[in-house]
């Protein structure tokens, strides 16, 4: 795997909250945020159609109908 960087701003308590529950969960920042990725939906958007429903209307990914 081709290591890649994220560089997110956020106040500092909040990065210490993601640190704290990293900490919490025996688990890396990195893994973390890796897990979290891994459980948004897969789309796939062709010719306009979504293929896999959105729970979130708010997803900026979503195709309006």
């Amino acid at each position: 795997m081709k290591t890649t960087r994220l560089n997110v701003r956020m106040s500092e308590r909040r990065l210490n909250k993601l640190h704290s529950y990293a900490v919490m969960k025996d688990k890396t920042v990195t893994q973390i945020v890796e897990d979290w990725v891994d459980r948004l939906p897969n789309l796939l958007v062709l010719s306009g159609v979504e293929t896999e429903s959105v729970k979130n209307n708010a997803d900026p990914l979503r195709v309006k109908e």
